[in-house]
């Protein structure tokens, strides 16, 4: 098992990169923390198995409310057109679920939400 995480790319898309428990992370243009690779040698989003996604709110079938930057749609626009992989689980609180999102025609939808009282999956595959 290997974790990856993002790391922006020029593009305008997230890649990943391996990283492990200890290793130096550098400060992206936004404040996040990432791994120290060139974005360029790191992976696409197509590449793995599984990806676990921040979010600012979830609904019950499975859409996302992200920060608005568009960062994870723009990387995961293939998921539009082929199911899993990867699959998409958001994590989550239970204060983060609201009724409804009405998703716009480039959002991608979750797989699944997992918080703290309950897992949520998509009624059909995202």
């Amino acid at each position: 098992l290997v974790y990856c995480l993002p790391v922006l790319h020029g593009d305008g898309s997230l890649r990943f990169a391996p990283w492990r428990a200890g290793e130096a992370l550098v400060t992206n243009r936004y404040g996040i923390p990432e791994p120290d690779v060139h974005p360029d040698a790191a992976l696409p989003a197509s590449d793995m198995a599984m990806l676990v996604l921040p979010l600012v709110g979830f609904d019950a079938r499975c859409n996302r409310l992200g920060m608005g930057g568009g960062w994870y749609d723009r990387s995961l626009a293939f998921r539009q057109q082929a199911p899993a992989p990867p699959w998409l689980v958001g994590a989550a609180f239970a204060g983060q679920r609201v009724d409804a999102i009405d998703p716009e025609a480039w959002d991608v939808r979750l797989d699944a939400a997992c918080c703290e009282d309950a897992t949520y999956l998509a009624e059909e595959p995202a």
